[in-house]
């Protein structure tokens, strides 16, 4: 069959007034990144790991537990858990950022979790005292993961009305919904704008090079083709996307599948995002890929698989990245207005969501011993540790602060981009 001609018109209107010069990018990527964090106190915990992982620096040794050495998400908050599809479109809720993933101690995404709930209550405008019935469902919906008597029922029985909404939103949605959300259009081009900016021509010539090395196989294999189907590069720009990333390589690629192809499941999106060094600690004594593609790519395949089949690490203008094929199907869980009974429930879910994917990476020993840990220094007035309590205080009362300063450094004045 010949191919069909593929619409690449581009209107003027549409090209940003910047250069497509990578080195003029980092001043408005950082402005723009100051002023998202701005939003709101829980746009800025989502934005400021390395804040948490500085209080992290500064506690004792010995105040957390050492649980087994597992792969962890590393930036375990809420906008990084979701509707993720695998290569034959089923569709779990998952982990479905894996930047800052290690192997290290699953306290930390437990904590960090915990961080993201509370600040998501107080922005609700929920009492104190239903922080405290989240910490004990957080408590309670995590260590059911690692408790054999609790069955598999509880993972869909526990699922919070948010969370029905967009697992059955992400059922429905095809390659339109993909197109119209992520490129704000359905034909075969990406429209430049303030999602998307022109690249440089080294970098456009990069990626098309890139796609015609085997890591091409990626949009391939998942469509059933053979590993020699020609993959062409429609189109490609830069990806003013995420919040933390601002700044690092983020391209969006087009690609139509060995030809004749220009809407429907013959077309492919790719995000390719650059792999930086990790601020999560790590166990010391552990083997993980030194390479940070290599890594984030072997994190997404032990804590959440169906993403994790789907990317690939690779080089590009001398950078690790990451390659991953987006599906309709994969959805950020937007939680940020709660009530109490659904703020109480989603904690109990997403910290069952986490607990299942660190426990699947422990034998049984590990998991009873890390339950019994988990279950001890109990209290009368709170059923969870005190440890994760003190955590959670603490780092509320610290991002409080610290959110605070960022408006006053970032937004006074500014526009929001």
């Amino acid at each position: 069959m010949p191919k069909k001609p593929v619409a690449t018109k581009r209107l003027s209107s549409k090209i940003p007034n910047k250069l497509p010069d990578p080195d003029a990018r980092q001043s408005p990527l950082t402005t723009r990144r100051n002023s998202r964090m701005a939003r709101s106190a829980h746009a800025y915990v989502r934005g400021s790991t390395s804040r948490f992982y500085e209080w992290l620096d500064g506690i004792e040794g010995h105040a957390l537990p050492e649980g087994p050495a597992v792969w962890i998400c590393g930036d375990c908050h809420t906008g990084n858990l979701g509707p993720v599809a695998d290569a034959r479109g089923r569709v779990e809720i998952q982990i479905r950022d894996l930047d800052q993933t290690v192997i290290g101690n699953p306290a930390h995404d437990l904590i960090r979790l915990g961080l993201s709930l509370a600040t998501a209550a107080r922005g609700s405008d929920l009492p104190g005292v239903t922080t405290v019935r989240m910490m004990e469902a957080l408590a309670d919906g995590y260590e059911r993961a690692f408790d054999e008597s609790a069955g598999e029922a509880d993972i869909h029985a526990e699922k919070p009305e948010a969370v029905h909404v967009v697992m059955k939103k992400a059922m429905r949605r095809s390659w339109r919904h993909l197109a119209e959300e992520r490129i704000e259009d359905i034909e075969p081009t990406i429209p430049l704008g303030a999602r998307f900016w022109p690249l440089a021509k080294h970098e456009r010539r990069e990626i098309e090079a890139l796609f015609k090395t085997p890591v091409a196989e990626l949009a391939t294999a998942l469509r059933g083709q053979r590993p020699s189907a020609d993959v062409e590069v429609l189109d490609a720009a830069y990806w003013v996307k995420g919040c933390s990333s601002l700044g690092r390589l983020r391209y969006a690629v087009l690609l139509d599948i060995d030809g004749a192809a220009v809407e429907g499941d013959d077309l492919c999106l790719i995000d390719i995002k650059e792999a930086a060094q990790a601020a999560a600690p790590r166990y010391a004594g552990v083997r993980m890929p030194r390479d940070n593609a290599e890594r984030v790519v072997e994190g997404a395949r032990h804590l959440s698989p169906s993403l994790g089949e789907r990317m690939r690490s690779a080089r590009l203008a001398d950078r690790a990245v990451v390659l991953r094929e987006l599906l309709p199907q994969d959805m950020k869980l937007t939680i940020e207005q709660l009530t109490r009974e659904e703020a109480t429930r989603a904690a109990r879910f997403l910290a069952l969501v986490v607990g299942k994917a660190h426990g699947r990476q422990m034998d049984f020993a590990e998991r009873k011993a890390w339950l019994a840990e988990l279950r001890k220094n109990r209290s009368k007035t709170l059923d969870a540790p005190g440890w994760l309590w003190t955590s959670i205080v603490q780092l509320v009362s610290s991002h409080a602060a610290g959110y605070l300063e960022h408006c006053r450094k970032y937004a006074t004045g500014a526009q929001d981009n």
